[in-house]
């Protein structure tokens, strides 16, 4: 994943700046965490051990939700790693949400005039300096070029990127050094954390970005009903994307349309993810529904392509190679697979432990019909055994994997019968069988 951005600072956090961030660190940290040594105990003797877990983790995302959007997206990044993080732990890393509140109008003018200088008054007719949407790193701004166009300007934060610098090299800094701690020996929690710390930083990369939204709409446009903005290249900045406008997205669209129409969404939906998954390997991880709309015309939209990630191409054929036999049943073989495809085997490994209760989750999974199959609780008990097996995952697969997670909940609520194997099984073969 490329991570170059334009930079916003000078150069590389100095002492100063590490040591007084660490501080304040450190205070956040004791504020939110120390009462847990209190409220831990009584929650376990009210409501048991595994409720005081809960407990532990919900305060370390109300902590990560303080420390600001570095820490926010790591977290995420974070809970889908259930090969070695604990899945209560995952559960809680889950629920992050990115919302951020707008910069000011007066601020927003600011930037754009920083951004695009001279040119801002010649290349816009209009710009709503109010967003209408926000998050940790951009802002949404709608304008009119001066050709009469309407586009959507996606604007980044002013000093955005210093900040998330600052924050994830001294996660990186701790990553070291709690590595060697016993409890995590064997747990490779520095390839963890730099794959981490790469798909955070690759989201303020905006040239890539709108390279990764131009190569979306090319290779979606095979598929019914789906619509990824058109990138505008001559109104975009490094710190700025400029796009197609898409008028009147709302998140409550689906729930208006009739039940036929919801099922057509949510077949096209995940076909969409099919298609990235096994057909062209590059794959955008982050469908929530602030990036996944549904129109009132039947158009699926898909938003906001920062955290995507490309497949190696043996991983794609491993990932296509597992779907395609669980799609029948074949333990065995997807057991096999999912070793082929990790990054450790670690030597203390059960690997015929392993093998075995693998081959029996696939055959168990495969007998469900498709209102009781569940990719979340499927994909849970898989990295519950690599991780009590001593099978670490490639941090190149997990990202895939995250992408169906992501949108489970959207396509069940849309249509609560989706099989998701079936409707796999054509763009399997396309994906495995035909020439790229």
């Amino acid at each position: 994943m490329s991570t170059r951005v334009e930079r916003d600072g000078d150069g590389p956090p100095g002492s100063l700046a590490l040591a007084l961030r660490l501080g304040g660190i450190v205070l956040i940290a004791a504020v939110t965490l120390v009462p847990v040594l209190v409220t831990g105990p009584v929650v376990a003797l009210a409501r048991g051990g595994e409720a005081a877990r809960r407990h532990a983790w919900s305060r370390l995302t109300t902590l990560l939700t303080r420390l600001g959007p570095a820490f926010v997206k790591a977290g995420q990044v974070l809970g889908t790693r259930r090969d070695v993080l604990p899945a209560a732990m995952c559960d809680e890393l889950a629920t992050l949400r990115d919302a951020v509140a707008p910069l000011p109008a007066w601020r927003a003018r600011e930037v754009l005039a920083e951004v695009y200088g001279d040119e801002v008054d010649t290349l816009f007719a209009e710009v709503d300096y109010a967003a209408v949407a926000s998050g940790s790193i951009a802002g949404v701004h709608r304008a009119r070029l001066a050709s009469g166009r309407e586009v959507a300007l996606k604007l980044r934060r002013p000093g955005i990127e210093r900040v998330m610098r600052l924050d994830l090299h001294l996660v990186r800094r701790v990553a070291g050094l709690v590595a060697g701690l016993p409890p995590l020996r064997g747990v490779p929690v520095v390839e963890v954390v730099d794959a981490m710390c790469a798909a955070v930083l690759g989201q303020l990369d905006f040239d890539r970005e709108a390279a990764s939204l131009a190569r979306l709409r090319a290779e979606l446009a095979v598929v019914p009903r789906v619509w990824v903005p058109r990138v505008v290249p001559e109104a975009c900045r490094p710190r700025c994307i400029a796009m197609e406008f898409i008028p009147d997205l709302d998140v409550d669209a689906a729930a208006r349309c009739s039940p036929a129409a919801r099922r057509k969404f949510a077949a096209s939906g995940l076909t969409a993810i099919y298609e990235m998954l096994f057909v062209n390997g590059f794959v955008h991880c982050d469908l929530h529904p602030g990036n996944l709309y549904f129109t009132e015309s039947a158009q699926v939209v898909v938003l906001d392509a920062g955290f995507s990630v490309q497949l190696s191409e043996r991983l794609r054929l491993l990932f296509a190679d597992f779907f395609l036999n669980m799609a029948i049943g074949d333990g065995d073989k997807c057991a096999a697979i999912v070793v082929e495809s990790s990054a450790e085997v670690r030597p203390d490994a059960d690997l015929p432990g392993f093998l075995d209760r693998m081959a029996d989750l696939v055959r168990r999974s495969h007998k469900l019909s498709a209102r009781e199959f569940s990719l979340m609780a499927f994909a849970t008990e898989m990295f519950d055994l690599q991780r009590r097996h001593g099978i670490h995952a490639a941090s190149e697969l997990i990202f895939p994997l995250l992408s169906l997670l992501v949108i489970e909940p959207t396509i069940r609520e849309l249509d609560p019968q989706a099989d998701f194997q079936e409707l796999a099984r054509p763009v399997l073969m396309k994906g495995r069988f035909s020439s790229r």
